[in-house]
């Protein structure tokens, strides 16, 4: 059973210093600080399956590439900050639900790790 956007939310949430956010109507956010680390979006409607999770894939837009070339068709460049090395990722699909989580826990670091050190929370390395 694919992992569920539910369990995605509850996923990132249960990150030192997470928190929900919804910056656009229907959008749902994980940020830590004032940082998004996770775009979740909205749970598929009742009868639709599928949902994507964007995340920060990669220091620079070359190291997030290594997932296009890995999963074509379910990892994609996200619009507007994909240069930056964001990536949309499928879930349910050919991605593995555990490489989804690795995905998102690299995320949160790479995001973490550029906040200021007085604002970053107590255990998230």
């Amino acid at each position: 059973m694919a992992l569920s956007h539910e369990a995605l939310v509850a996923y990132c949430l249960g990150k030192p210093g997470a928190w929900e956010d919804e910056p656009w109507e229907g959008d749902l956010v994980a940020k830590v600080h004032l940082r998004i680390f996770a775009f979740l979006g909205s749970p598929p409607a009742p009868g639709e399956s599928g949902t994507s999770v964007g995340l920060k894939c990669g220091p620079t837009r070359e190291a997030a590439d290594e997932w296009l070339l890995r999963y074509p068709g379910d990892a994609g460049v996200m619009p507007y900050i994909g240069r930056s090395g964001w990536n949309t990722l499928r879930v349910g699909s050919r991605i593995p639900d555990d490489e989804i989580l690795e995905a998102v826990d690299t995320s949160y670091r790479l995001v973490v790790s550029k906040i200021a050190k007085r604002h970053r929370p107590e255990g998230w390395d």
